[in-house]
């Protein structure tokens, strides 16, 4: 088999991993920090899709569609915390877990009243369309934006968490929100920001998946339980474990594809196995999350 091919599937799977770690990022912050599994994480990411399409069709502008669908749905899963979610903290973990799945329901059902059930094509950016010559062969280039813009978001995430105020109450309340509350640090108000920064990864991740698939009410199933994969075996509540796992699964998929296409989907779950049999905590989790 020629070489260039596999260096251009290696890319493609990088290109898939980044989609697949920006979104499976916001489902690991949203449990690391807060301990709910979001169910509706996967819903989320093809209301991102959606309103993605929608702003970009309603502006003229793919770019205002990948700016505003994030912020705009973000403030959506702000809303769900307030009303819903924030009612259940100290319950059960399977509380949430199962309001948010409820939820996913209720956003796939609305979704497909309103907009059908047939694949919409979100149309890649202008600027964006046709190949780089990256010297062993043609890469498109809005899988390479999506790559550079995906290490943009982490650096700016880590910056975020690791250099400023912000990610210092956010780390030390998600520790200790007994402590913060003593410190007059209104709680309430950091777990409000961590759900919506978690809901708005999604959504960019849906954004950003668009041009590279239909946008239609199913596409966040699949995406959810690579998501949900992706944090399984890169640990619970992990960062750095998502972005590794996310690319490795999304490599193994792009690679298997080239050499057995029928088994693509299946190797992600092999893998996941594989990891939980030598560290069932996950590559980068503690034990005490196993």
């Amino acid at each position: 088999m020629d070489l260039s091919l596999i260096i251009m599937q290696l890319f493609s799977g990088i290109a898939l991993g980044a989609v697949l770690v920006i979104t499976a990022l916001g489902l690991t912050i949203v449990f690391g920090m807060l301990g709910v599994v979001n169910f509706a994480h996967g819903a989320l990411f093809m209301i991102g899709a959606y309103a993605g399409l929608y702003l970009a069709s309603l502006t003229g502008s793919f770019w205002w569609g990948l700016l505003l669908a994030p912020v705009l749905v973000g403030a959506f899963g702000m809303l769900i915390e307030f009303v819903l979610v924030r009612r259940l903290y100290g319950r059960s973990i399977d509380d949430p877990l199962l309001l948010t799945f409820g939820l996913s329901y209720i956003l796939v059902e609305g979704v497909r009243i309103v907009f059908g059930s047939d694949g919409i094509p979100f149309p890649t950016p202008s600027q964006l369309i046709g190949v780089v010559d990256l010297g062993v062969g043609f890469f498109p280039k809005y899988r390479l934006f999506v790559i550079a813009l995906v290490a943009v978001v982490l650096l700016a995430l880590w910056l975020m968490l690791e250099k400023t105020r912000i990610g210092l109450i956010v780390r030390a309340g998600a520790r200790d929100p007994q402590i913060m509350r003593v410190l007059g640090v209104d709680i309430g108000k950091v777990w409000l920001a961590i759900f919506g920064l978690g809901v708005g990864l999604a959504a960019l991740g849906g954004v950003l998946a668009g041009p590279m698939r239909s946008v239609n009410p199913e596409m966040g199933t699949l995406v959810l339980a690579e998501a949900f994969v992706v944090t399984v075996i890169g640990g619970l509540g992990s960062i750095v474990g998502a972005v590794v796992a996310g690319l490795m699964v999304g490599i193994c998929i792009s690679m298997v594809a080239l050499f057995a296409p029928e088994m693509a989907t299946i190797v992600m779950f092999a893998l996941m196995a594989a990891v939980l049999l030598v560290r069932p905590q996950g590559l980068f989790g503690l034990k005490g999350r196993a």
